[in-house]
């Protein structure tokens, strides 16, 4: 039996409130068009700040899924 092949994507993820509420928007944004998600891994954060306020927390991730053969045209 073969073993099972994954796809990588990268994804960036904002939010105003947290690093952790832009890695669930960016997950939460994937599931919605992507099946079998597996792995997410946090490569970058950084912020943006304007007048001296944080205003964004930004969360660059590699995201894998399942990749289904008998999807792909």
């Amino acid at each position: 039996m073969p073993g099972s092949v994954y796809k990588v994507i990268e994804l960036v993820g904002t939010s105003a409130e947290s690093w952790e509420d832009a890695a669930l928007s960016a997950l939460k944004t994937a599931a919605a068009s992507l099946e079998d998600l597996r792995i997410a891994e946090v490569v970058k954060q950084d912020i943006r700040i304007e007048e001296n306020e944080i205003v964004e927390y930004r969360v660059k991730m590699k995201v894998s899924f399942k990749y289904h053969s008998e999807l792909a045209d």
